[in-house]
C-alpha cells in the first residue's frame, strides 16, 4: 500500500519532444527532488532527449547526478570561494555571479551569470571591464541570464536580455553562447534572428517535466476505515467527529510531502480571499487535505502522520474500502512517492 506516481509515459514523453521541438538546444534541468520524479529517472530522459547537458541545483547533485548521466553537467548555484569542495569531473561546468569567482576557478569551464531584474545574482554592467583579464584563466562556456517569471511592470523579456547582449558585446566579450530562462518559443526566436552568431540556449524544468498536467497523478492508497459516529473521539489528540461518517488512513504522510505546501504569490482579490479563508478554517484545526474521495477534496480528520494520513469521510459520501486509490492534488516539487508506476 503506497502513494504512487502514475504517468502515462507516452503522452509525458511526447510533451518533452515538443518542448525540445520548441526551444533548439534546450537544457534540461533536473534539481532538487528532480521535479517528482527523482534524479536517475530524469538522467534517463534527458539521455532520451539526446541532451548532451544536463543542469542541476548544486555540486552535491552534480556528484549524484554524473553515476547516471553521460553528458556535461551545468551547476547552476554560483560558486563562492571557501565553499566545500566536492570532487566533480572535468564535464561538470560551474555558475559564476561575480569577477572573484572567476579568478577562483582558474582551469575550470564556467558560465558566467549577469544581473537580471530578478536581481538573484549576477555580475554588474561595472564588472564587465574586469573581466576582460579574469576569464583568461578559465574555459567560458557562455554567459546566462536568469529572468523573472512575471513582469508586472509591462516590460519586454527580449529586451532585457538585448540590453546585456549590446552591454557584451560593448565590453569585447566573447557572445557564442548565451543561457537563459524562462523566456517563451517565440521571445527566442526573436533573439536568435538577432544575434544570429550566438547560440541561446533555454535552460527548462517545470515546463519540460511538468507541463503536461494530465500527463501525472498521485494515488494514495486506502489502508483502514473505520466507521465512526458524532461526538466519538479518535486520533493522537482525541478529537471528537463532528458528525457521522468514517475516518481514512491513507497511505502519504509528512515524509512524503502531503500537508506541506511552499508560498505561493496571490494575485487578485479573489485568491487573497481564500486564502485568508483557509488561514480562518485553519485557526478551528479545519484542513483541506489533497486527497479526493466522491468527487470532492476531503478534510484532514487530524494533522497527517509522518506516513499516513486520516481523512474524514462523512456517511453521505461513497463508503471507501481497503485498497481504494485516492487521487492526490500534491506538489510534484515537494513530495516524495513510494513508488512510480508507467502505463
Amino acid at each position: 500500500m503506497a502513494l504512487t506516481l502514475y504517468v502515462d509515459t507516452a503522452r509525458w514523453r511526447a510533451h518533452h519532444k515538443h518542448v525540445q521541438e520548441q526551444f533548439p538546444g534546450l537544457v534540461p534541468v533536473c534539481k532538487g527532488n528532480g521535479y517528482g520524479f527523482g534524479h536517475e529517472r530524469l538522467s534517463e530522459e534527458a539521455t532520451r532527449l539526446g541532451a548532451d547537458l544536463l543542469a542541476v541545483g548544486t555540486t552535491y547533485e552534480a556528484a549524484r547526478i554524473k553515476d547516471f548521466f553521460g553528458g556535461d553537467l551545468l551547476v547552476l548555484t554560483p560558486y563562492r570561494r571557501g565553499e566545500e569542495p566536492v570532487p566533480l569531473p572535468d564535464r561538470v561546468i560551474r555558475s559564476v555571479s561575480s569577477v572573484d569567482g572567476v579568478y577562483g576557478l582558474v582551469g575550470a569551464r564556467v558560465v558566467i551569470e549577469v544581473m537580471s531584474s530578478m536581481k538573484r545574482h549576477g555580475v554588474s554592467e561595472q564588472d564587465l571591464p574586469q573581466l576582460h583579464q579574469a576569464i583568461e584563466n578559465v574555459r567560458l562556456e557562455g554567459f546566462a541570464i536568469h529572468l523573472p517569471l512575471d513582469r508586472t511592470d509591462g516590460s519586454d523579456a527580449v529586451e532585457e536580455v538585448i540590453g546585456w547582449m549590446d552591454r557584451l558585446r560593448a565590453a569585447r566579450l566573447p557572445l557564442h553562447t548565451m543561457f537563459v530562462s524562462h523566456l517563451k518559443a517565440e521571445e527566442l526566436i526573436r533573439l536568435q534572428q538577432q544575434f544570429p552568431q550566438t547560440r541561446f540556449r533555454a535552460r527548462i524544468g517545470t515546463r519540460l517535466w511538468l507541463g503536461d498536467h494530465d500527463a501525472t497523478e498521485y494515488r494514495g492508497a486506502v489502508l483502514d476505515v473505520t466507521r465512526v459516529a458524532k461526538g466519538d473521539r479518535f486520533g493522537y489528540r482525541q478529537q471528537k467527529a463532528a458528525s457521522d461518517g468514517y475516518l481514512v488512513v491513507v497511505a502519504g504522510g509528512t515524509s512524503h510531502g502531503v500537508g506541506l505546501e511552499a508560498p505561493k504569490a496571490l494575485h487578485g482579490v479573489m485568491p487573497r480571499a481564500k486564502g485568508v479563508a483557509r488561514a480562518g478554517l485553519a485557526t478551528v484545526n479545519r484542513n483541506l487535505s489533497p486527497f479526493v474521495w466522491g468527487g470532492k477534496q476531503r478534510w484532514f480528520a487530524e494533522p497527517p502522520h509522518m506516513q499516513v494520513s486520516i481523512l474524514f469521510v462523512p456517511s453521505d459520501a461513497p463508503e471507501p474500502h481497503v485498497g481504494d486509490e485516492l487521487v492526490a492534488h500534491l506538489r510534484h516539487t515537494t513530495t516524495q512517492f513510494d513508488r512510480i508506476v508507467d502505463r
